[in-house]
């Protein structure tokens, strides 16, 4: 589902532009449920095909990043298993960190797409050329995205998204025996 912001877009178009997708974790990457082991070991659940469209990217040369409140090992490590070389944890001031992150890179801010789910995500997307969001973030974030992706969080959502941009871009979303 696409909805409008107040001005009038085209998603294609805002797509074919992109050449950096940056994601939250909990509740877009994950099912947004915190899971504990009887030792108190924090646990989350990533789906391996948010993970491959992910690889999709990286193979159509786009870069992959992380913004994320959390300060976790465990997305240090997803992060490293995907090859996501842009990861910042413990972040409370999203917005700062992605114009930040865009200077570093010299990728302007209408080249970048977000995902995310959540109030901390929303003042973020209105700065970026393209958001989304999983089906189901909450209803502020939803209003203003660019696309309410029919997946959820943690469940195909990032996967959906990054194969929106690279139909729009006109590149594969399957691997090829030359990758």
């Amino acid at each position: 589902m696409e909805r409008k912001r107040q001005e009038v877009f085209n998603v294609e178009d805002r797509a074919r532009a992109i050449t950096l997708v940056v994601m939250d974790v909990d509740g877009t990457l994950t099912d947004g449920a915190m899971y504990y082991s009887a030792n108190g070991e924090e646990l989350k659940r990533f789906s391996t095909r948010d993970g491959m469209g992910i690889t999709l990217l990286r193979k159509s040369a786009i870069e992959a990043a992380i913004i994320t409140s959390e300060n976790s090992t465990i997305v240090s490590r997803r992060a490293e298993k995907l090859a996501i070389q842009h990861v910042i944890l413990g972040c409370h001031d999203k917005t700062t960190a992605l114009r930040d992150l865009s200077e570093r890179l010299s990728i302007p801010l209408d080249c970048i797409a977000y995902i995310g789910d959540d109030v901390n995500d929303a003042p973020v997307m209105t700065i970026v050329g393209l958001s989304a969001c999983p089906a189901d973030a909450v209803e502020a974030v939803k209003e203003g995205s660019h696309i309410v992706l029919e997946s959820k969080g943690g469940n195909g959502a990032v996967r959906e998204f990054c194969e929106r941009i690279l139909v729009a871009q006109g590149k594969p979303v399957t691997l090829h025996e030359n990758w």
